[in-house]
């Protein structure tokens, strides 16, 4: 399976699974997203049970990210 196709699998599995519509974010949203709260770089995007988690660049610093069911970015610690 191809990651584009997995990624959008696992956003129709949450959707069906009640999560909020924040989550219904289509991969080009989410990564747009990430990209306004000044990270670069966006890559490894996977859905799970924290919300989608991503790696991605700040300030030349490596950092993994979580947005939650409310479409927040937050860095993972």
């Amino acid at each position: 399976m191809r990651p584009g196709t997995t990624f959008r699998t696992a956003l129709l599995l949450a959707i069906a699974g009640g999560l909020s519509s924040a989550q219904a974010l289509t991969q080009e949203e989410l990564v747009a997203r990430i990209q306004a709260a000044g990270y670069t770089q966006v890559s490894d995007i996977k859905s799970t049970a924290e919300g989608i988690t991503a790696k991605a660049l700040k300030n030349g610093k490596a950092v993994t990210l979580v947005v939650d069911s409310s479409g927040q970015v937050k860095e993972r610690n």
